[in-house]
Parts: structure tokens; C-alpha cells; sequence
């Protein structure tokens, strides 16, 4: 399911316009995406919570070339499934 089938299924779920729930759509991700900037944590409970990692700078090898090189530390987004959606897929 891409950005636009989740729109379209959204919208029909709770008897909204498309445009209603693309606004509602990047209302939420705007949301998270801000909270994880701000180094916070955001939980759904049953369904998931996503958080971020410092992953540290190391050393890596170019496989072409097999030359040695230096990967820079950046931060990574987490996501763990919560009990519900781990119950539902399996």
C-alpha cells in the first residue's frame, strides 16, 4: 500500500473526503517526524512506538573495491511493533 491507496482507504473508512484525510495523513506524520527531531519518543500503544537511535561512525569496506572506508555517525528512526500488530500479521 502506497501514500495514496492509504489516503483513498482512510477516506472511506471514516466517511471523510480524500482531501480531509491527506491533511489528516500529513498532520500525523509531520507530528512524528517533530517529535523525533526533538529527540522524543512516540508511542501507539498495541500498535507500535518509533524512537531514535545514534548509530556511530565506523569503519566500512567499498565492495567494488575492497578499500577501506569511514561511514559518518548519523541517527537512525526505530520502529518496534506493539503486541496487536505483531498478533495481526502473524
Amino acid at each position: 500500500m502506497n501514500k495514496t491507496e492509504l489516503i483513498d482507504a482512510m477516506a472511506a473508512d471514516a466517511g471523510i473526503t480524500k482531501a480531509a484525510a491527506k491533511k489528516a495523513l500529513e498532520s500525523f506524520l509531520g507530528n512524528v517526524e517533530g517529535s523525533l527531531k526533538k529527540g522524543g519518543r512516540v508511542s501507539l500503544v498495541g500498535f507500535g512506538s518509533w524512537s531514535v537511535s545514534k548509530r556511530e561512525a565506523r569503519e566500512g569496506r567499498n565492495p567494488q573495491t575492497g578499500q577501506t572506508i569511514q561511514i559518518a555517525a548519523k541517527n537512525v528512526v526505530k520502529f518496534k511493533a506493539g503486541s496487536e500488530l505483531s498478533d495481526a500479521v502473524n
